[in-house]
């Protein structure tokens, strides 16, 4: 059995408990200094929750939770004793880690997304360069546990991984909510027009899973030519909405670099 000591119990964390507090391959442990939150876990979660990390050894698994403005305060008195440290802070790169990590490279960044805390999860992986295939496993496993993961060859690479599934969500709730608030412009009662919307997204991405076709084919077989949707989607070209997501996307992955260096 490996043991996983939590540093900070904000939501990724709770959605990661919630998900591996049954799986006998891992004992969990949690610092967390916030008396309400600390309450909190340890009624949810039936685990040991205290105000710091005991001495971990080589065998341990860290995963540092705590807020990337946070961390270095929050590490500074921390000794990995050569643990495995998992690492979801955005933005603090394996190198600042491990400086204030007394030197590690056995570091795992992980950009994680919020649908982990339903078990729909999708996150980017980085190994530096002292971490086995052991050790991949390891995170993979625990972070297949909320989602599925994808892992990257370039640290540099995760932030497309945050401009793409990192922030994706927002940029789907956002449509989520044009959508919403077209259908109540047009006179759909609120609750009908959240059903409908809802369900069109979960229907669409599911069908696009099942079917593993290329998304443009997918939109090509609901567009008929001088059709309803051909009308909606020459105001989408029109306005060339596609450039703008893509103008999006790139500022996204241009902030997350800009993060990375001020912080780190």
């Amino acid at each position: 059995m490996k043991n996983i000591y939590f540093l900070g119990g904000g939501n990724m964390c709770a959605a990661l408990l919630s998900r591996l507090k049954n799986n006998g391959d891992f004992a969990l442990f949690v610092a967390e200094q916030n008396e309400e939150r600390q309450a909190f876990l340890r009624q949810a979660f039936d685990i040991t929750v205290e105000n710091a990390l005991p001495a971990l050894t080589a065998d341990d698994i860290l995963l540092l939770a705590v807020k990337p403005q946070d961390m270095q305060n929050a590490l500074q008195s921390v000794q990995t004793n050569g643990a495995l440290v998992l690492s979801i802070a955005a933005g603090l790169s394996c190198g600042t880690l491990s400086g204030w990590l007394n030197g590690t490279r056995r570091i795992v960044r992980i950009m994680p997304n919020t649908p982990a805390q339903i078990g729909m999860g999708m996150a980017g992986l980085f190994a530096d360069t002292a971490v086995s295939a052991d050790d991949k496993s390891l995170a993979q496993t625990i972070m297949n546990a909320v989602g599925k993961t994808v892992w990257v060859a370039n640290e540099d690479d995760l932030h497309t991984i945050t401009a793409i599934s990192g922030s994706g969500p927002a940029y789907v709730f956002y449509l989520m909510n044009a959508l919403f608030q077209a259908a109540c412009d047009l006179g759909m009662p609120q609750d009908k027009a959240r059903q409908s919307v809802l369900q069109t997204f979960i229907g669409s991405a599911q069908l696009a899973e099942q079917s593993g076709e290329d998304f443009g084919e997918l939109q090509r077989k609901v567009t008929s030519k001088g059709g309803t949707t051909a009308a909606a989607l020459a105001v989408f070209e029109n306005a060339q909405t596609d450039k703008i997501i893509q103008q999006a996307v790139m500022a996204c992955q241009n902030r997350s670099i800009e993060m990375g260096k001020q912080m780190g």
